[in-house]
């Protein structure tokens, strides 16, 4: 049933993906982190017009399919904007918009799960409203959410194979071609999923290191 002979000459060549799946993941979620933090700082805030702006951001791209923010990013910014943009930079920045999205709910959950009392405490010691936030109730906020954005950044891993619908060289883009080069689609793509099976394992256990480092910690 099973034929790798054809397919094992190709195994690096679909391991180099990894390099470029990494790139897009760590990518997105640098920008997903930092426009989370931003979004629900105006999601807890008291200026209505940001309030509306984060969660109007946060339903539309909670409402749309990730492809489609892909390829409108991909095909449609180059038709506004008249300049082109690579398939990493255009995944890079279509997975961290979305990602800011599901970030910012993470993050404002963590906030308030935060004692109140603490926050009253610094307003009644006069600490700044963004020194607060930065030293006080982020820290806490950042352990009480580790494993959800743990587990943002392992499902972000996994629907970065979409980027193959743009021609992005990742793992699963790799495996696709070696299929076609072959006639054989099968073997390679249980080599793909094998590959996403092993680095979703690796960063489980990377997320639960460092919770546990944490935990230690307090």
């Amino acid at each position: 049933m099973f034929n790798f002979d054809a397919v094992v000459p190709s195994i690096p060549y679909i391991l180099e993906g990894i390099g470029v799946t990494l790139q897009i993941v760590v990518g997105a979620t640098i920008i997903g982190l930092v426009l989370g933090i931003l979004l629900a700082l105006c999601k807890i805030g008291n200026i209505a017009p940001l309030r509306w702006f984060a969660s109007f951001y946060t339903s539309i791209f909670r409402g749309t399919p990730l492809v489609l923010q892909l390829m409108l990013i991909y095909y449609a910014v180059p038709q506004v904007l008249d300049m082109q943009i690579d398939p990493i930079p255009a995944a890079i920045l279509a997975f961290g918009l979305n990602s800011g999205a599901y970030i910012s709910e993470i993050i404002r959950a963590g906030i308030s799960a935060v004692d109140k009392g603490q926050m009253e405490a610094a307003k009644a010691l006069g600490i700044p409203y963004s020194k607060m936030m930065k030293d006080i109730i982020l820290p806490q906020a950042m352990k009480n959410i580790l494993p959800s954005l743990m587990n943002e950044f392992i499902t972000l891993n996994k629907e970065s194979a979409i980027v193959t619908v743009i021609g992005a060289m990742d793992i699963m883009r790799r495996a696709y071609v070696v299929g076609g080069s072959t006639f054989t689609y099968l073997e390679p793509l249980l080599i793909a999923g094998l590959i996403y099976y092993v680095m979703t394992l690796v960063l489980s256990f990377l997320g639960k290191t460092l919770e546990k480092r944490m935990k230690r910690s307090d």
